[in-house]
């Protein structure tokens, strides 16, 4: 582009669709929607690859095709981590001010975040997150930025994701197959929060729950920080799977009719009104009434919202702004009023915000992740003294410096 702005790609590799959306960065502007594109994918399993081909393949039909709606080209992709070989934890550390004065510089921040994030990581995972959460000086808690302060003791809580170190490696094996250099990685829940919360929600409490094709991910924030970050091995997938099973019909016509005529509100259905559907053994088509197709997609709704209620149970946390839902699989119809019912919270549908440029289709949840992951882009590219972003700004590293980049993404949540 020869206007001094850049050009990022938010790649979000789901287990049912590669999501890819090109964005130009403009300092002091929305996120500008230059292209996107989605294509169904058959090479993840729980949002992990099991097929490097087929995911190579759907990575570059998708980028491909935003490419071709923004009418540039792209060569890196900040990429989004979710499945159920993710797992968190909160740790916390402290360290003794190393000026004399007791003036708390960087050093100090790095020593202490070090310490805390000084967990045992079995050899075959690696630490993806060190998200600070808040410090604390000689007993003084909720401190979001230290530096400059004084004090003796520094104290640092942090929560701290990890991940299985195969799956990332498929997973910037195949991107780097389809052409594309791995800028950077984030966990999902994380970069849709980016797109859909605001800093109110942040602050009061809130609990993202991001309802994917093989995983339902959550991440809940409160006091301005993240809190907790979970995965549910259950998704849109098994509502397909069910509708199949139930009805006895295809994974395809199962599919259409989850995105069509399905609904997880019982009471707006009418008893008497039927859909055609067809029989998987002699193809000949079988009247079902909607209100027993309602019914199989309300049970699995309702068991995901149960196992976030326990997750969120377990943690007792505040969450006075309630729940938000993304991903794809909260656009059923009725997905809302479900999540109301079982969390006993208020819900809301989490659309992308801020955003100018080619917004139509694209305001829907299930483009939340690799929208955000472009608002990340942003944050990261942004922190420059200069007016406009330079050449320079884009160059990744290769996929030999990902881990090293991942364990110093904290940056961007102080």
């Amino acid at each position: 582009m020869n206007n001094g702005n850049k050009c990022v790609l938010g790649l979000d590799l789901g287990t049912t669709k590669i999501c890819a959306v090109i964005a130009e960065i403009r300092r002091d502007h929305p996120l500008r929607i230059l292209g996107f594109a989605s294509c169904p994918s058959q090479g993840l399993r729980r949002g992990v690859i099991i097929d490097v081909q087929k995911t190579v393949e759907a990575i570059k039909k998708a980028v491909n095709q935003a490419s071709l709606m923004a009418g540039v080209d792209v060569s890196e992709a900040y990429v989004g981590i979710a499945g159920d070989h993710v797992n968190s934890m909160n740790s916390s550390g402290v360290v003794g001010v190393s000026d004399e004065d007791g003036r708390i510089c960087k050093s100090d921040i790095e020593r202490v975040v070090q310490s805390a994030a000084a967990v045992k990581v079995p050899i075959d995972r690696e630490i993806l997150h060190i998200i600070p959460q808040e410090f604390v000086i000689d007993g003084r808690r909720e401190i979001i930025d230290p530096i400059g302060m004084l004090g003796v003791r520094l104290e640092a809580h942090v929560h701290v994701v990890t991940g299985a170190v195969s799956a990332v490696q498929n997973m910037c094996m195949s991107i780097e197959r389809a052409g594309l250099h791995v800028k950077d990685i984030a966990l999902e829940p994380l970069a849709s929060s980016s797109a859909v919360l605001g800093n109110e929600e942040r602050e009061m409490g809130v609990c993202l729950v991001d309802i994917g094709g093989g995983t339902t991910d959550i991440a809940v924030f409160s006091r301005g920080g993240i809190r907790y970050t979970g995965v549910i091995g259950l998704g849109g997938q098994n509502v397909t799977n069910d509708i199949a099973i139930g009805l006895k019909t295809s994974w395809a016509v199962a599919e259409d009719l989850k995105c069509k005529a399905a609904s997880v509100d019982l009471t707006q259905i009418d008893p008497n009104e039927e859909v055609k559907v067809p029989n998987l053994t002699d193809r000949s088509n079988q009247n079902i009434s909607r209100l027993l197709l309602a019914e199989i997609v309300d049970a699995r709704m309702e068991e995901i919202f149960c196992l976030v209620r326990d997750k969120l149970g377990e943690k007792r946390l505040n969450l006075a702004s309630g729940v938000v839902l993304t991903g794809g699989g909260a656009l059923l119809k009725g997905v809302v009023k479900c999540g109301e019912k079982v969390l006993g919270l208020p819900v809301r549908l989490g659309l992308p915000k801020d955003i100018q440029g080619m917004v139509e289709g694209i305001e829907r949840p299930s483009y939340s992740t690799a929208i955000g992951l472009s608002f990340l882009a942003r944050e990261h590219l942004g922190n420059k003294n200069d007016s406009h972003l330079s050449d320079n700004d884009l160059q990744g590293a290769g996929f030999e410096a990902v881990f090293g980049r991942m364990k110093a993404w904290f940056q961007t949540w102080i």
